[in-house]
């Protein structure tokens, strides 16, 4: 049997229309957390660090949520292929109550014990003290971000891409505005420093959720939410939708367990060590972003062909992702080398921050392009029906690689910094070479859909003929 190619053309149509204004809006809204970083590096290198340390306890809140909002994606871009109005509106109600039960742990945990959760990942007592007033605030943000996630991810799974895009550009706004005028003190308003950063985070926040549900309730052509539906749960799919979501919550809640002792590690390096990490987090925020965007976007397209059961045509598509968006984190990780000086000087660092940044980036150049690959193609697998192969050999690298290199390598051998920062990656390539393997077997493909299952025995023999 002659192979299946990629058809570029609709291949690249598919990147434009549905999987740039994602990645964009990705972009933008990450952006907008991390705009409190770069706006508070006037203040010096402690106000970056105790920013830097309150954002890896946000991303620590991100793994725990994260899997019900991806479980949530597996969902509503198969049922939408399958054009199955009723199961988009039960897996946005039950997304929608896990994601808020996670949020509200989070937030009353932030705003009556800041100090506690911040003593986790670092020792440094001044740090913490700064930190203190910014989480406090931002803990009310939690149960806002969730619901602007989960509303986001309804309707890029619907192909409605400009909605979250607009709310995502006018909360980036609001959050610079606000910033600017209560960090520094502007119009009379009293000079916050960190606090105010928070609460610009907080402001736009609601800006984005109130836009996003604008759009939701204007435009009920494409998918109509009723409360009946949304909370009907009784005939098996909350056992059919958790299955799915597991894996992925125990991914993403693993992976953020493994971070934060990462993290932990990095804590307890110096000032400067910390300040630079904040700044480079900064930076691979960024460029990671975008990217998840894109990977969200690949599972809205793969979705939708293995819910209608066009397997073969999702399948290219993955493997179309998987060229494509390493190639331009390399790129774009090349041209913030070469730019280093600038970027990293908009944070404020001293000189030796300034050097650990340096060759941050440079270890990153390669490291990151391996991940982003990596994600992609388990993002793929998600969306494919398949949770469980992807959790397996991430966390399973990830906790006999990455952290206990790190942590021997910092805690127990005292290295340099950069050493240290260098053994983080180190579990991406044995991660790269099981992935390839597995994206090509086409085994991830495992439909919700009645359609998609119809279609899967064809899809195998299809397969299988052009493996001969």
């Amino acid at each position: 049997m002659k192979k299946t190619k990629i058809d570029w053309s609709i291949f690249f149509k598919a990147v434009l229309t549905i999987a740039l204004p994602i990645a964009l809006q990705n972009f933008l809204s990450t952006t907008a957390s991390m705009v409190d970083t770069i706006m508070i590096g006037s203040q010096g290198e402690l106000s970056v660090a105790a920013v830097g340390i309150c954002s890896q306890i946000s991303s620590l809140f991100f793994s725990c949520y994260f899997g019900f909002a991806a479980g949530g994606l597996l969902f509503f871009s198969q049922y939408w292929g399958a054009g199955n109005n009723k199961g988009i509106n039960k897996t946005f109600g039950l997304s929608m109550v896990c994601m808020l039960v996670v949020a509200l742990l989070f937030g009353t945990v932030a705003v009556t014990n800041p100090g506690f959760i911040l003593g986790i990942y670092t020792d440094k007592e001044n740090i913490i003290q700064v930190g203190i007033p910014y989480i406090r605030i931002v803990g009310f943000a939690y149960p806002l971000q969730v619901l602007a996630v989960i509303v986001s991810f309804l309707m890029r799974s619907t192909e409605r891409v400009k909605a979250p895009l607009i709310s995502s550009i006018l909360a980036l706004v609001t959050n610079f505005v606000l910033n600017w005028i209560l960090i520094y003190g502007r119009f009379g308003m009293p000079k916050m420093g960190a606090a105010g950063a928070a609460v610009g985070t907080l402001v736009s926040g609601m800006v984005n959720l109130c836009i996003l549900l604008i759009f939701l309730l204007k435009d009920r052509k494409m998918v109509k939410l009723r409360l009946r539906d949304m909370f009907s749960w009784g005939d098996g799919f909350s056992k059919i939708y958790l299955s799915k979501c597991l894996p992925i919550l125990c991914n993403e809640l693993f992976y953020g367990i493994g971070q934060m002792l990462i993290n932990v590690v990095i804590g307890r390096q110096d000032e400067s060590a910390i300040a630079a990490m904040a700044a480079f987090r900064v930076l691979e925020g960024f460029v990671f972003a975008f990217f998840g965007g894109l990977a969200d976007a690949s599972s809205v397209v793969v979705g939708k062909e293995v819910g209608a059961g066009h397997h073969m045509k999702g399948y290219q598509y993955v493997k179309g992702f998987a060229m494509l968006c390493p190639a331009i984190t390399f790129v774009i990780c090349s041209v913030g080398l070469a730019l280093n000086g600038p970027l990293l000087g908009l944070f404020g660092l001293g000189t030796e921050a300034m050097f650990y940044g340096k060759y941050m980036i440079m270890i990153y150049l390669a490291a990151g392009t391996i991940r982003t690959c990596n994600y992609i193609m388990n993002s793929c697998y998600r969306a494919g029906g398949e949770a469980i192969f992807g959790t397996v050999l991430e966390i399973g690298c990830l906790f006999t690689i990455s952290v206990p290199a790190t942590w021997i390598a910092g805690m127990v051998l005292h290295l340099p910094f950069l050493a240290v920062f260098a053994f983080i990656y180190t579990d991406e390539i044995i991660r790269l070479i099981f992935e390839l393997y597995y994206t090509r077997s086409g085994k991830w493909i495992k439909p919700v859909t009645e359609e998609g299952k119809a279609a899967v025995e064809q899809f195998r023999k299809e397969l299988k003929g052009q493996a001969l």
